[in-house]
């Protein structure tokens, strides 16, 4: 997504916290922990993957993606649909954006990815911002 930035990975967190569960210092009962409202987002908002799931192994993964931000209003903290965001980033300055994977067999749920999105970071990756085009149509 172009206005994409501050992009925060989460995958070396999960790396150490499978090894832990695989290592037995860590129970399945700890980490499947999804509650209702992670796995009804998971079946009506989420985006199903290739990758099964890393703990049980019975079903394949779906991204969930939350959305928080002032402008959001009441719609801060949804569940929004992959397809949905350049949209909201067209029209809201900035938001921020969580990515949950959830296993909707075992409840393995854990945060991948964070990131920022908006119009404002369309001035920092040089795209055309009002004030740019104002200083142009001063020369």
């Amino acid at each position: 997504m172009r206005t994409q930035r501050q992009v925060v990975d989460f995958s070396l967190r999960r790396r150490a916290l499978l090894r832990e569960v695989q290592s037995g210092r860590v129970g399945t009962y700890e980490v499947c922990d999804a509650s209702p409202y992670l796995k009804s987002a998971a079946k009506f908002h989420g985006e199903p993957t290739d990758e099964l799931c890393p703990v049980c192994r019975h079903e394949n993964l779906t991204l969930v993606h939350y959305i928080y931000g002032d402008e959001l209003r009441q719609s801060s903290g949804q569940a929004r649909r992959l397809a949905e965001l350049p949209i909201l980033a067209m029209t809201l300055s900035e938001f921020h954006v969580y990515v949950v994977e959830v296993c909707r067999a075992c409840g393995w749920n854990h945060l991948v990815e964070q990131y920022l999105l908006g119009r404002d970071g369309l001035a920092a990756d040089g795209g055309d911002s009002p004030s740019r085009m104002r200083e142009g149509a001063v020369e």
